[in-house]
């Protein structure tokens, strides 16, 4: 057998068990032997049974006085009953419906049990304790044991009988990827042992140092391989969009508000890496509302006055619709055509049209933008998703349904909003683009000529610092961390249930005086609800429940909007589009429905459940009103009586600073709660060692390091291979 082997080829592994397996993502041998343990029973003292106690966790030793079945004759349930006794005392240990134990066990046998000391009508007992006969090599008691991530049918102690022999049987095919200089530098435990220990260790240190190994070669291989793209990059060739000061000062004096010194540093590094002859590659992180989209606008006002075409990108229909109408409005004045690109519009501000957006054939905007006519193009993220080319080729997006490509003239720079980031190969077809070659001459020759685009990320998520050093690596940062003065100050306040009425009678006075209010419902994370009905559903279902709750019993009066993600896009954006224009008063929402719309005229923003979302996240939310002169207000509620929630939840209260309330999150929550841990492919283990600053810079370094002395890993041809393994593996987006 092979690390390689298919788990159907493994003995003692039926149709059964493979089936629930593979629901652990689990394959390959190589995928069983990761599997890792999420956590440990130290069973390795062996305790007298005289010794034991009622409440808690013990491993006795002894030989099995009498062993027997019966069933309760209310519950109908097997009870298997059997007496230990040692030489100094005895006790009765009772197992649930496990009728099968009396064929495992027999009088007689000596044997070790390990579990909670409860207390009955007839005295002390175990309570379903585990077992094992004595023999050599103990795996399930008389040692720390290892206990897995399971699922239904798919216990702990079946995963240790299988996992035992295999590693036993292929330790010597276990080959160290991480280079000696490293192993060496950094104390790690070698790979074999490591396999070893973290599975059945001698003792928990020895467990713990054989997670650190693991935590370390993930981080490390994150950071070779942003590093790697950053390196690649850096390689390309782009346009060199000189500043133009006079220009920029034009649009800026123009502006009716003034731009915040982090906005004009924001602004100063994009300019700078714009006038480089390699691609801009760009994080622009800022709080909901601290002006990002007219930061990204100088900088498309600056490409396109230089000749070039810029295009934004984002995430929904209606927020391309926004930025179009924003976009416009704050470049009206300076004899721009600004296109809008979607799955049901394409419209056109002209410069001869100052005044409103006319309407155009698909055929037509397609030609103004190959033509380089249209100078800025807003869309979706669609709009870009296939092969992209910059100046000396076109750019080439499929917009899905059959339709005809999008074709840029020169296109010089990509605006991406609320997309932290392209994944390696996202991002490789957005800036590669091949161009069709007969000859190896004629490939130099497309390479040598070829630009690609500028990129600018935009996102309102505040991202912790050690993500921005790991999973963003590659992606230089700038930061909008204040907001816009003038701004009043959201009041923030916690809403246990005897607060409720309270906060229900406060959004009804709101509402009288023409303002709008949001609710939004928890989400929930994507799964099986009762193994049948899928928790989206049920997401739906909360958000039913609450929007017929406030529109029927709580505010029968008012016009409330109901908005998830089970509906029709075009249903969805009427319903978001009447609440923008004030023809709902609440609208009652999920959290991964896109609330970005600016709505000026909300003044709350009420969170149901807030105990279930992260601190960032319910930031974000509060970020969405307090867009006026107008007092806004955030009620969190919350029916959670533990102690621990109201303390995080002040938090929220205490703080305004996005990125102060991001890294506390990451302190209380972890990773998982800004990139999507499902999504990722990495393990537990290793998302939560992405809270560890000192560990995240010192695989950074050590990838430094190595990418330093041999770019290509030519010298490591194990670490390069796995690398890629790793590459396929997790999704960097």
């Amino acid at each position: 057998m092979e690390l390689s082997t298919p788990i159907e080829e493994i003995p003692r592994i039926g149709p059964v068990y493979q089936k629930k397996l593979r629901k652990l993502g689990i394959k390959i041998i190589q995928d069983l032997l990761f599997h890792f343990p999420n956590r440990y029973q130290d069973f390795s003292k062996i305790t007298p049974i005289s010794n034991i106690k009622v409440g808690e966790v013990f491993c006795v030793q002894g030989k099995i006085l009498e062993i027997k079945n019966t069933r309760t004759w209310r519950k109908r349930m097997f009870l298997t009953q059997a007496i230990l006794e040692d030489k100094t005392a005895a006790v009765k240990s009772v197992w649930f419906n496990q009728p099968y134990l009396t064929n495992a066990l027999k009088e007689g046998n000596i044997v070790y049990l390990a579990g909670k000391v409860a207390k009955g009508k007839g005295g002390t007992y175990l309570q379903n304790p585990t077992y094992e006969k004595l023999s050599g090599d103990l795996t399930h008691t008389g040692r720390i044991i290892p206990v897995y991530p399971e699922t239904e049918g798919l216990s702990s102690r079946w995963l240790r009988f299988i996992l035992k022999p295999l590693l036993n049987n292929l330790r010597d095919k276990i080959f160290e990827t991480l280079p000696d200089k490293i192993l060496g530098e950094n104390q790690i435990m070698p790979l074999k042992t490591a396999v070893w220990q973290v599975h059945f260790p001698d003792s928990l240190e020895l467990a713990k140092k054989a997670k650190d190994r693991f935590s370390f070669e993930e981080l490390f291989n994150i950071s070779l391989l942003v590093q790697k793209e950053r390196q690649k990059i850096s390689k390309e060739k782009a346009i060199v969009i000189p500043i133009n000061l006079s220009l920029l000062k034009d649009f800026i004096k123009r502006l009716p508000f003034k731009l915040t010194d982090a906005q004009k540093k924001s602004v100063w590094q994009i300019l700078k890496d714009l006038e480089k002859p390699r691609p801009m590659n760009r994080l622009l992180q800022g709080d909901v509302g601290s002006g990002k989209t007219v930061v990204a606008t100088i900088a498309a006002l600056n490409v396109v006055k230089c000749g070039f075409q810029a295009a934004f990108m984002a995430p929904t229909e209606i927020l391309a619709k926004q930025h179009f109408k924003t976009v416009w409005g704050l470049l009206r004045d300076f004899n721009l055509n600004i296109g809008l690109l979607t799955g049901k519009e394409n419209k056109i501000f002209s410069k001869k049209l100052k005044s409103q957006a006319i309407e155009v054939s698909r055929k037509k905007i397609l030609e103004k933008i190959e033509s380089g006519e249209i100078n800025i193009l807003i869309g979706t993220h669609a709009l870009i998703s296939s092969s992209a080319k910059g100046y000396g080729g076109s750019t080439e997006a499929s917009n899905g349904g059959g339709q005809k490509q999008v074709k840029f003239g020169k296109l010089a720079l990509v605006v991406l909003d609320e997309q932290h980031r392209f994944g390696v190969d996202q991002r490789a077809k957005l800036l590669s683009g091949e161009t069709p070659h007969q000859n190896k001459v004629g490939a130099r020759q497309a390479d040598e000529e070829r630009k690609i685009p500028h990129l600018l990320s935009m996102t309102a998520t505040p991202i912790p610092r050690t993500l921005t050093l790991t999973i963003y690596g590659d992606l230089d940062l700038s930061l909008i961390n204040e907001l816009p003065k003038g701004r009043k100050k959201i009041v923030t306040e916690v809403i246990p249930p005897e607060k409720r009425k309270l906060a229900y009678g406060f959004i009804r006075k709101e509402v009288k005086k023409k303002r709008q209010v949001f609710v939004i419902c928890p989400r929930i994370e994507p799964g099986q609800k009762n193994g049948k009905e899928p928790l989206s559903w049920a997401e739906v279902k909360a958000v039913k429940e609450e929007y017929a709750k406030l529109s029927k019993i709580v505010f029968p009066d008012l016009r409330v909007g109901c908005l998830h993600g089970k509906m029709k896009p075009g249903e969805k954006e009427k319903i978001m589009l009447d609440f923008k224009n004030k023809k709902t008063d609440i609208l009652v929402s999920t959290s991964v429905i896109e609330v970005g719309v600016d709505v000026p005229n909300a003044t709350v923003m009420a969170i149901e459940g807030a105990e279930r979302f992260g601190l960032a996240q319910l930031h974000q939310f509060r970020g969405r009103v307090g867009r006026s002169e107008h007092q806004s207000f955030c009620f969190l509620f919350t029916d959670s009586p533990a102690k621990k929630t109201r303390q995080r939840l002040k938090a929220l209260i205490d703080c305004e600073d996005g990125f102060k309330l991001a890294e506390k999150d990451l302190e209380i929550r972890g990773p998982g709660d800004f990139v999507g841990q499902r999504q990722w492919g990495i393990p537990d283990l290793v998302m939560d060692s992405l809270k560890n600053i000192f560990l995240v810079e010192k695989t950074r370094e050590a990838a430094k390091k190595i990418l330093t002395e041999d770019p290509q890993l030519k010298k490591y041809p194990l670490l390069k291979k796995k690398l890629e393994e790793f590459r396929k593996r997790i999704h960097l987006e």
